[in-house]
């Protein structure tokens, strides 16, 4: 193999035409590397940095995980972005993107380990022009920083294009292949490939074009020209731009797009096995201190890169997962992703239980071992993502949680897989239910349940699997078609382009905010002028709709609130000026593309042009807004509660109730939720003003204390503070936003917090580890809470002093069990506090422990004097066959089991007659009988012959039926027990 190519680090790089090239006296870090990649394009050719996005997708519920570079600029792609967004501006950017493909259409999770390229969790350096450059310059810049910045040889690198697709018919990309001859690559380096290889698709639908790709050769000396895109590890790709020029449509035609783009991506770890002269990406210095750690706290031999067969024990294997696995959990944790039962983190707990299960099994690690190194992967990856630094002790304390969790499941596992192999000794195959199970309940990976049986000589029907898997896909994305045909309001990129054409402006909706206060304290919400700008249906623009149709209606302007920040839309209705008899009641409201689009179901024909006057629904618009300030007043109160560790995580607001959810370290105790409420009736009965102002972003950005969450803000950016003027708060020294609810937020609010009158946490609970989700309602609905929670209270206070008096008799005592258990139904299914709730929840089953015990004692004094009395009429016989009057099945097996402790010899069973006919059953026999008669058979013979059932062992048996003549019964027990014995 040639020796790595080595260069010095950026800071002491040297400018050599035009721009920064790499010497030869050091091998550089994965950290250069990267930086050098930013700075290229930052610094020579005038690109904007941005940050990585979070992996969890920002308001794309196609996408488990963002896993490509492009995915958080979808909404410029798609023609959807805000323009009064910062995004909206962008015209060239860089960014190194975190990346996740695990679940999904792009799913690596199976194949981690096994190789030394695949990963869970990857970094894509990325450029792209939207609107901006196009082919030209995207494949010189791409050249020059290979070739010259990186000082890769040309002679190792192959290109390929677009071939062409001639059933589509579309053309060979002829013009690339050009720019690259010009560009001095040689006609046997430059290969054309077809629409698998070279024409990139977001999807189903949507923006698409062709794409041209650097492959590059580990060996060198040769021509890798027929390897390439062949799947062979010496010739891989590192760099693939793409040019988007059409949009794939829904009849799967291609048409050209009103704007050109550039998407380029070049995975950060194969470009540094390539600078740092390795073959393997666990070989570089994004995994080398994280393998070193493992063997550490491992109990085997040190990594050694062996793969397949050669890899005895699937040790280095072992090694692989765990290095790849702790750097996806550390990023998603750190971006607020935690393992649990559904989606995204479901997924994530497969990947943490896959960890777990090669750590504690195949290195030997002991418990608690994968939290020992996220210190080094914070090290390695804190220069491009600081957040992990902030997160690490939260990421720390996830993964010992989960890990302890699942190694008590992995032993249950471990038994359910030894139980199923004795019971299928007959077959080599393990049964597919018993492996979907362990997949879909327990959580283990797929790839695990393979290995586990490997290593005990069994095999998985995988096509079986592959089915179970299908069919659970196809169940989702028909739930997700639902879910789509019942928003469908979004403008398509083409629409969207024609809207900006025939210029027409983005909808003026200022109006929502125009509401105020009267004298009398309530808010007024005057009626709207607009016009009809643009009628839009099944994706197309139209000039006028005939009656009785469904379709989107745009306006020059709007006082409706677009479903959008967590708020639901506004309800109302619009009418044509003069004509206000027909109503266009709005069904719903979208943003899209900076216009705001009112679905309706036309009453009469529109047409452009129409004048119209706008009506709010005006409770339903009140509703909302108390609910909206008094989410906001909740994240404050919560964060000075339970501690500034407390991070949003998303809500939501209706008219009737809010919903929020947030980080928090430990289980929310009764009384944090009290105190909260508390906190929160103060700031409420203060009656503060809310204060709202037009920031810009950055200024808006700067203030200490402000609370925001993972979303593209406007720019300028609405702030919302509650009692502080908002200037006040831009001051360079203020504090005064540490002390109060600021945010920033596109919502509709009240002007004082007394409107909201009360708030009530109804619900609390986890929604996984580490993330709690609060249900609250405002006030008529928090008085009419509160009212239930005093009615509860009193109703368990006086069932509580009823058994302070114990019951003398069985009836009285059941009588009271029944109360107390449909009294805890009742407070199970109430709105009141919660903090309440859990409180008489804990006294009610304190309260059924007391009345099970008196119910207990009662039974054994009962079923003593009861037995007593049978005695005197039937001691030492051998067989007892009578009747007994009793209250329940287990006093009469009680009885049972007083006389045959006193008559050691008997054979016993005993019926009681209940009500409406129904008859108990109970009996039992010497265990030096049981050989010849079995109690089972006993109970279930003559149970049977009442149209009952019956069940138990040999010993004791107890069953129940239905007779009006007991006589029978009696004679029927004792011909069977007499025939047995």
């Amino acid at each position: 193999m040639a020796a790595p190519w080595r260069f010095v680090v950026p800071a002491a790089c040297v400018w050599a035409h035009g721009y920064r090239s790499f010497s030869s006296s050091s091998l550089p870090t994965s950290a250069a590397i990267r930086r050098t990649f930013l700075q290229y394009f930052q610094e020579l050719h005038g690109h904007k940095f941005v940050p990585s996005s979070s992996v969890r997708p920002r308001g794309d519920p196609t996408l488990l995980f963002v896993n490509a570079g492009m995915n958080q600029f979808k909404p410029i792609f798609l023609g959807m972005v805000d323009p009064r967004s910062e995004m909206a501006q962008y015209r060239k950017v860089v960014n190194s993107q975190k990346c996740v493909r695990a679940g999904g259409k792009h799913n690596d999770l199976d194949d981690v380990g096994k190789d030394v390229y695949h990963h869970t969790f990857f970094e894509m350096l990325g450029n792209w022009s939207f609107g901006d450059y196009f082919k030209e310059k995207t494949c010189t810049m791409a050249w020059a920083l290979l070739t010259d910045g990186y000082q890769i040889p040309a002679e190792r690198l192959y290109v390929t294009y677009f071939g062409g697709d001639p059933a589509l018919g579309l053309a060979a990309d002829e013009e690339t292949k050009e720019i690259w001859l010009s560009l001095g690559i040689p006609s046997s380096h430059l290969l054309p490939f077809g629409l698998k290889d070279n024409f990139w698709e977001m999807g189903e639908t949507g923006p698409c074009g062709p794409c041209t790709e650097i492959h590059y050769d580990h060996i060198g000396g040769r021509n890798a020209s027929t390897l390439v895109n062949c799947g062979n590890p010496d010739v891989v790709e590192i760099w693939n731009l793409v040019f988007i020029q059409y949009n794939r449509e829904a009849d799967r035609t291609l048409r050209l797009l009103p704007q050109r783009h550039v998407d380029t991506g070049m995975g950060l770890e194969r470009l540094v096995t390539v600078l740092q002269g390795k073959r393997s990406n666990y070989d570089t210095d994004l995994f080398t201190p994280i393998l070193e750690a493992i063997h550490k706290g491992s109990q085997v031999l040190p990594y050694r890169g062996l793969l397949g067969t050669k890899d005895l024990g699937h040790i280095d294997m072992a090694y692989r997962v765990i290095a790849d696995h702790i750097r996806t959990l550390s990023v998603c944790i750190a971006d607020g992703v935690y393992p649990g039962m559904s989606g995204a983190e479901l997924v994530l707990r497969r990947i943490l239980r896959r960890a777990v299960r090669f750590s504690s099994e195949i290195l030997r690690c002991p418990p608690g071992f994968l939290s020992s190194l996220v210190p080094t992967v914070v090290q390695i990856l804190q220069e491009a993502y600081p957040m992990l630094q902030r997160e690490q002790e939260q990421i720390m304390s996830i993964l010992n949680e989960n890990e302890e969790a699942f190694l008590t499941s992995l032993q249950r596992g471990r038994r359910i897989i030894d139980r199923t192999l004795q019971q299928e000794q007959s077959s080599n195959i393990f049964p597919v239910n018993v492996a979907w199970s362990l997949y879909r309940n327990l959580g283990f990976p797929m790839d695990l349940i393979g290995l586990m049986l490997e290593e005990k000589g069994m095999s998985l029907d995988k096509a079986a699997l592959d089915q179970l898997a299908l069919e659970e896909s196809e169940k989702k994305v028909r739930n997700q078609q639902v879910d789509d045909a019942e928003t469908g309001l979004e403008l398509d990129v083409h629409s969207l382009n024609e809207l900006h054409r025939a210029g027409i402006p983005p909808t003026d909706d200022s109006p929502k905010y125009a509401y105020s206060m009267g004298a009398d304290g309530r808010y007024v919400f005057s009626p709207c002028q607009a016009t009809i700008l643009m009628l839009y249906k099944d994706q197309t623009l139209h000039s006028e709709i005939g009656r009785g149709v469904s379709c989107g209606v745009i306006f020059n302007q709007t006082n409706f609130y677009a479903e959008q920040g967590g708020q639901s839309h506004d309800e109302g209705y619009f009418v044509h000026q003069g004509a206000q008899d027909l109503m266009f009641p709005v069904e719903s409201v979208r943003l899209s593309g900076g216009y705001v689009v009112h679905k309706v179901t036309t009453s009469e024909k529109l047409q452009i042009g129409d004048k119209v006057l706008l009506f709010l629904d005006e409770a339903q618009r009140l509703s909302c807004m108390i609910k909206h300030t008094a989410t906001h007043l909740l994240n404050f109160v919560l964060s000075r509660v339970i501690g500034e560790s407390t991070a949003q995580r998303g809500s939501h607001v209706t008219a009737e109730r809010l919903r929020f959810d947030f980080s928090v370290k430990a289980p929310i105790t009764t009384q944090q939720l009290q105190e909260v409420e508390h906190e929160l009736q103060k700031i409420i009965a203060r009656n503060e003003q809310i204060h709202t102002a037009h920031v810009a972003l950055g200024d808006a950005k700067s203030v200490k204390g402000l609370r925001t969450v993972d979303e593209v803000y406007p720019d300028p950016v609405r702030v919302v503070s509650v009692g502080v003027p908002v200037h006040s708060l831009l001051k360079p020294d203020s504090q005064a936003a540490t002390q109060t609810s600021v945010e920033l937020c596109c919502g509709t609010h009240l002007h004082r917090t007394g409107a909201i009158e009360d708030l009530v946490l109804i619900s609390e609970r986890q929604l996984v580890k580490g993330v709690s989700r609060l249900i609250a309602v405002t006030g008529k609905d928090a008085k009419q809470a509160r009212e239930t929670g005093k009615e509860l209270s009193v109703e368990v206070e006086s069932i509580t002093e009823r058994l302070r008096i114990k019951p003398t008799t069985l009836d009285e005592a059941f009588r009271l069990s029944r109360e107390v258990g449909a009294l805890s139904n009742i407070v199970d299914s109430a709105i009141m506090p919660q903090w309440q709730k859990k409180e008489l929840q804990a006294g009610l089953k304190a309260l059924q422990r007391s009345t099970n015990t008196v119910i207990r004692k009662l039974e054994i004094k009962q079923a003593a004097e009861k037995a007593q009395s049978l005695l005197v009429k039937h001691a030492n016989q051998p067989l007892i066959v009578t009747t007994v009057s009793v209250e329940s099945l287990s006093v009469l097996v009680k009885v049972v089991n007083h006389i045959c402790d006193k008559s050691p010899g008997s054979a016993v069973m005993l019926l009681s007659q209940q009500h409406a006919d129904k008859v108990f059953c109970a009996c039992q026999v010497p265990k030096d009988l049981g050989f010849k008669m079995s109690a089972a058979e006993w109970a279930s013979s003559v149970c049977l012959e009442m149209g009952g059932n019956a069940g138990g062992s040999d010993i004791v048996a107890k069953g129940t039926g239905t007779s009006q003549n007991l006589d029978h019964v009696i004679n029927s027990s004792l011909n069977f027990a007499q025939r047995t014995l």
